[in-house]
């Protein structure tokens, strides 16, 4: 069974798409075997019953975490999302955006920029595998890796 059968099943009429972002999405470009997943929902009127639902399958609401427009989901245990076959899932990093936000449209043109210059990806990875190395916690790894996004998307005049 799929992650997004088993999401379709819970809150499925809310479910615009399900968008799968991150480095993950990319083919060829290493990473983390840790999925970034965006579901994306109509407006925020459907939120509560959204949230509802994924905390039925076990999902925790981390709130945005200081990125306005994404509200990021936990995980209780590798089981999450619940399922009557216990599955053991595939990490993974879950978000709610509604149609107009504007990560949404971050994640989205990032993910499809690495996917048609390559250059760009491999410097990316590059970036990544010397802050593996290099950073000295898990805030100056994002940071980052941030500001390599940031330059990319403003070159870009994607930022918006």
């Amino acid at each position: 069974m799929a992650l997004k059968k088993v999401w379709m099943a819970e809150i499925g009429p809310f479910i615009l798409a399900i968008e799968h972002v991150g480095s993950t999405s990319v083919r060829g470009l290493s990473a983390k075997p840790i999925l970034d997943i965006d579901i994306v929902i109509a407006t925020d009127s459907s939120f509560v019953k959204v949230r509802q639902g994924l905390e039925k399958l076990g999902y925790v609401d981390r709130g945005d975490l200081g990125i306005k427009g994404r509200e990021a989901f936990g995980r209780q245990n590798k089981e999450v999302p619940w399922n009557k076959e216990q599955t053991n899932w595939m990490a993974h990093h879950l978000y709610v955006c509604t149609q107009d936000s504007r990560e949404l449209r971050r994640h989205l043109a990032f993910r499809d920029y690495l996917r048609n210059h390559s250059q760009t990806a491999a410097a990316y990875e590059q970036l990544k595998r010397n802050l593996a190395q290099t950073a000295k916690d898990r805030e100056h790894y994002t940071a980052a890796k941030s500001t390599f996004i940031e330059e990319v998307l403003k070159k870009e005049q994607i930022s918006q």
